[in-house]
């Protein structure tokens, strides 16, 4: 008792929230104060389990919304402090019948290590019972009548009984433990038609035992009860080491962070804290194998980060003084004294794992149709049981009752249930080790269906770096003035052509940039601001009307500076082609997807890169409204678009497509809004989830006809008593295993 109210403070302890929770941007006005919880569902085994915790969170005062996911066993709460503590919200869960554990709480390896376990003890005392059963049981079968006295036949039968008990109150025990809480609480699951089968054939089976001229004969089911219980518990537990499998990425970026760090105390001496305690400017000494907690600089040391499930780059990268390291990082190597410069919710780890949680709570189109069909196929296969057993009553009400049993145990919709989510996460969960994260897995199903994919030239066919090669100056105007000028105008934008020129003007450090006063950037044009007078930099047509003119020999740059009614320089930047580019292009085109390029850049320059990549179809000096345009003439004729983009101008024209993609290194990942974020610099991942989204949407509709055959094709057989309980259990557990071990082929390869 003493434990739990202590979990109780400790969960009401607003210190601890950001261990699981992050502050909630209000949607509705006087909302404030709102909290995005993620917690661990136990005890969950289907949609309807999802359904129920959902209806128990929202049905507390103060929880705004709730998406649970049946696949991954997942939360996401969002609630105000103001109304509720997340212990009520949590004891919700758990009068409901369910726990709940913070989704980064220390103790959730060891309790999904306890429920391992557990499933595998229950697993084992069902396989040993079982082959004790089948040798009482094979007399009967190969005997011939009078080769067995009554005596016999009662002790085998006795003993079969005794046997099957450890199987129905101890390894049945979660079946029925769901089944009498769905009672309580009114409601279907898919653990209840499976808990009545069981008892069902038990029953049936004490009383021809003890009661051979009873009403329902002589005959026993031990064996066929044993078997479909050693066979259902085999699909649970194999499913769940699957689904810990296909949830890995998740989990494994979730623990990146350590529990506690060394942190330098005023004296110099460093003191062991939590990581929850670390603020920004703190100095902390990160270990060989630990990971870093926060965003930080090297002051001292030198180490290798493993940097692989932030960026997708494979190979360790070297750290040493004054670089930068991120959160959820692997030190491999050297002890580094660090700087704090950004700790929680503001760091890049927080902001992915953000993204991914929220991924993994989504259902997509087609695991939606699947949750509703589930509760009222439930009630059917129920109402089905009752009507076989009426049909066969007359005959026999012993087999009557098995064939009920029969139906109740093989119709279980979990391989229904499974089909899409078990999928859609492996999926994401492989996109996540190679740098792509899914925002949206409905973006997976779009982007199986596309046929043209349109590049942004700048920052994403080209390296996002670029270097100034040629200036032109006005006369009477140096080139370090025009420069300092422009980089006063450029810090205000993360535009790669305005960062390339405040690179530049760093690296020359002849003149120190003017203070630039109210600058404004106009996406897809430049930017404005005053200093003694209007200043405006940016493209031709942005700066040419406001001027007196830009000479011929400067209209081939890419970059023009002038004032209120002068011209003052121009610059021409170059940019390097991706490395695996031309690689991508031609894997698009071998998928059968026209790729296009449309760039705000000069048509020249975006002509170039198109001939170096193999694009035909390439458009240049194109504005945001310009892409949206020719993008909404395409989707008129009835394409179906991708956009890849640096996340920067390409706003609109990524929100107008049927999936987007984004350069995470680009802007802010909280800034994008796009359905996929490419997180390192490769652009083959491109290609490369295409094809993979593909497969995807092949295995779930593979998923989804088996599941289909497998009940059209067994509930008849079910109805008309052809098939005995055992196999049902069997084929009620191969059917699910089967659609999860399908959906696990989508973690391999990429």
């Amino acid at each position: 008792m003493h434990s739990d109210s202590s979990m109780v403070e400790l969960l009401d302890d607003r210190q601890e929230w950001l261990r699981f929770s992050q502050p909630h941007k209000p949607t509705l006005q006087g909302a404030d104060d709102c909290w995005d919880s993620h917690v661990v569902i136990q005890g969950m085994h289907c949609a309807a389990c999802a359904f129920t915790v959902e209806e128990a969170l929202m049905s507390v005062p103060g929880v705004q919304s709730a998406e649970v996911n049946a696949a991954t066993h997942r939360a996401k709460v969002v609630w105000s402090a103001a109304r509720v503590t997340p212990s009520a919200w949590m004891a919700a869960i758990a009068k409901a019948g369910y726990g709940a554990l913070p989704a980064a709480d220390s103790s959730l390896r060891q309790a999904r290590h306890e429920e391992s376990r557990r499933a595998l003890w229950r697993w084992l005392v069902a396989g040993f019972c079982m082959m004790q059963v089948m040798m009482y049981a094979y007399p009967a079968y190969v005997s011939r009548e009078g080769d067995i006295t009554p005596d016999m036949v009662f002790l085998l039968r006795w003993a079969s009984w005794v046997l099957t008990l450890p199987v129905v109150f101890f390894s049945c025990g979660p079946f029925f433990g769901n089944a009498l809480r769905d009672i309580r609480a009114r409601r279907v699951s898919m653990d209840l038609p499976v808990a009545l089968g069981m008892v069902i054939t038990f029953l049936l089976s004490s009383v021809a035992t003890f009661e051979p001229e009873g009403i329902f004969g002589a005959e026993v089911y031990y064996d066929s009860l044993t078997m479909f219980v050693f066979f259902l518990l085999t699909g649970r537990w194999l499913e769940l080491r699957v689904r810990d499998r296909t949830a890995g990425a998740l989990e494994a970026l979730m623990n990146r962070l350590p529990d506690s760090v060394e942190r330098q105390l005023p004296s110099g001496e460093f003191e062991r804290v939590a990581v929850r305690r670390v603020m920004v400017g703190d100095v902390i000494r990160v270990l060989p194998s630990e990971s870093f907690p926060a965003d930080g600089v090297i002051l001292q040391g030198q180490t290798l980060a493993d940097e692989a499930l932030l960026t997708g780059e494979s190979r360790p990268q070297v750290r040493g003084v004054g670089d930068t390291v991120v959160a959820g990082s692997h030190n491999l190597s050297g002890i580094v004294t660090v700087r704090v410069v950004q700790v929680g919710e503001g760091t890049q780890f927080s902001q992915i794992v953000s993204l991914m949680e929220n991924a993994s709570l989504q259902k997509p189109r087609l695991a939606q149709l699947a949750d509703r069909i589930a509760k009222p196929f439930l009630v059917g296969v129920l109402v089905l049981a009752a009507l076989s057993a009426v049909y066969w009553w007359p005959t026999n009400p012993g087999h009557a009752l098995m064939v009920a049993v029969a139906v109740l145990v093989v119709t279980c919709p979990c391989a229904l249930s499974l089909a899409t989510p078990a999928a859609m996460l492996a999926a994401a969960g492989n996109l996540a080790r190679h740098g792509v994260l899914v925002r949206n897995l409905q973006a997976l199903e779009s982007l199986a269906e596309i046929d043209t994919l349109i590049f942004d030239k700048t920052g994403t066919l080209t390296q996002d770096g670029q270097r100034v090669t040629q200036v032109m100056t006005a006369e009477g105007v140096t080139p370090a003035f025009a420069l300092g000028l422009a980089a006063a105008l450029a810090k205000h934008s993360l535009h790669p052509l305005s960062r390339a020129l405040v690179q530049a003007h760093e690296s020359a450090r002849d003149v120190a940039a003017p203070d630039v006063q109210d600058v404004n950037e106009m996406i897809g044009q430049g930017l404005e601001g005053y200093l003694d007078g209007r200043l405006r930099l940016g493209s031709f047509t942005f700066c040419a009307p406001k001027t007196k003119g830009i000479p011929d020999a400067a209209g081939v740059c890419q970059v023009h500076l002038c004032s209120e009614n002068e011209w003052l320089a121009s610059w021409q930047l170059s940019e390097d082609i991706r490395a695996d580019a031309v690689q991508t292009v031609k894997a698009l085109k071998d998928l059968n997807v026209d790729v296009w390029l449309l760039s705000g850049d000069q048509p020249e320059s975006a002509q170039q890169v198109a001939q170096q990549v193999g694009i035909t179809q390439a458009f240049g000096a194109c504005t945001p409204q310009d892409k949206l345009s020719r993008m909404q003439t395409a989707q008129s004729q009835g394409a179906r678009v991708a956009m890849v983009g640096d996340g920067l101008n390409d706003g609109p024209v990524l929100a107008g497509a049927h999936v987007s993609m984004a350069f995470g290194n680009a802007v802010p990942l909280a800034q994008s809004k796009s359905d996929l974020v490419l997180m390192g610099g490769s652009l083959l991942v491109v290609a490369q989830s295409v094809k993979l989204a593909r497969h995807t949407l092949r295995v779930v509709r593979q998923n989804l006809l088996w599941a289909a055959a497998y009940n059209a094709l067994c509930v008849p057989l079910a109805v008309v008593g052809l098939l005995p309980a055992w196999l049902a259990g069997l084929g009620m557990a191969l059917s699910s295993l089967w659609v999860v071990l399908n959906s696990l082929r989508l973690t391999k390869g990429f």
